[in-house]
């Protein structure tokens, strides 16, 4: 009867061209991994190498088994990687990359879905821009991320599952009477969050074009790194912001009264994709993690929908 040892043994022999070399490369005596291959010919009935002085010539009929071989090799190991992935789901660890804002969009929701359906299962929430993220994810360091649009490296899958537009936010009511333009933009006394990164953030590269359309440049009179401080200080009217306005039906009560909001023209938005390597087999609990990121952006989307501006201050402070 052939077994995996024996197949495993005549692999190495036929990629060595060496019992010798063989042996070393599995961990065993040289003897035995001779007796593997000559205990494989004979179950055979073929001779699968002819001995020229220390080393070994393929016969065709080795040739012959080689991928059947590989093939055998391979299904026992994808059958044990599903065994594998049974246990996983139940005490693996979930590394997943989430973009900035993340914290306001996927609260505390996300991660007490999983803890609650797989109590075993660790959690690593890792990221603070989706740029960071994308590196990460492109080392290997996390098997899948949500983060924001455009990616353009041609390695990762990618699935769209947000589209949220951005507004301006004002304490002043005279700053809210109309849209505001790319040349109102670069007038503005903004505060805008994501300061480390900058016009490569993709919200402030944005924002930053939409200026440079109409031929002006962007310049924010405070940078900070988070959005809940951008909208602190925007309800001191000291400085005016930008934030998705789902980001702001999600903040709530949170958000100042005082604070109004207005359409950007032309309008810009937010898109949130999940993201992984093209090819990628998503262990259990990363599969699981996914959908319920997935599942949450598309209900933060839907609310946003329904709520439509019934639920954030209008200019002045008004409601509508």
């Amino acid at each position: 009867m052939t077994t995996l040892h024996q197949l495993r043994c005549f692999l190495m022999a036929y990629e060595q061209g060496s019992l010798t070399a063989a042996a070393a490369e599995l961990g065993h005596a040289q003897p035995s991994v001779s007796e593997q291959v000559r205990v494989l010919e004979r179950s055979l009935g073929a001779r699968l190498f002819e001995r020229v002085g220390r080393g070994l010539v393929p016969t065709e009929a080795a040739h012959e088994l080689v991928p059947h071989a590989r093939q055998a090799l391979a299904a026992v190991e994808a059958g044990r990687g599903a065994v594998r992935s049974v246990s996983e789901l139940e005490t693996g660890t979930v590394r997943f990359g989430v973009f900035g804002t993340a914290r306001i969009y996927l609260a505390t929701q996300v991660v007490l879905s999983l803890l609650q359906k797989h109590p075993g299962v660790r959690v690593e929430l890792i990221g603070q821009n989706s740029l960071d993220v994308q590196d990460e994810l492109r080392r290997g360091r996390m098997e899948a991320a949500v983060i924001a649009l455009p990616v353009a490296d041609p390695t990762f899958s990618v699935h769209p599952v947000l589209k949220d537009e951005l507004v301006y936010v004002s304490a002043r009511p005279e700053r809210l009477q109309r849209p505001v333009s790319g040349a109102r933009l670069s007038q503005a006394p903004l505060v805008l969050a994501e300061a480390s990164w900058g016009v490569r953030d993709v919200t402030r590269a944005q924002i930053a074009l939409a200026a440079e359309a109409e031929g002006h440049a962007l310049q924010a009179r405070v940078e900070v790194e988070d959005t809940e401080t951008t909208i602190e200080i925007a309800a001191s009217g000291e400085a005016d912001t930008i934030v998705a306005l789902g980001a702001l039906h999600l903040l709530g009560d949170h958000v100042p009264r005082q604070l109004g909001w207005v359409p950007l023209r032309p309008r810009l938005y937010d898109s949130f994709a999940i993201v992984h390597r093209q090819g990628a087999v998503l262990s259990p609990a990363t599969q699981v993690m996914t959908e319920l990121v997935a599942e949450r952006l598309r209900e933060v989307g839907a609310s946003s929908r329904r709520a439509g501006n019934h639920r954030l201050p209008r200019p002045g402070g008004s409601q509508r």
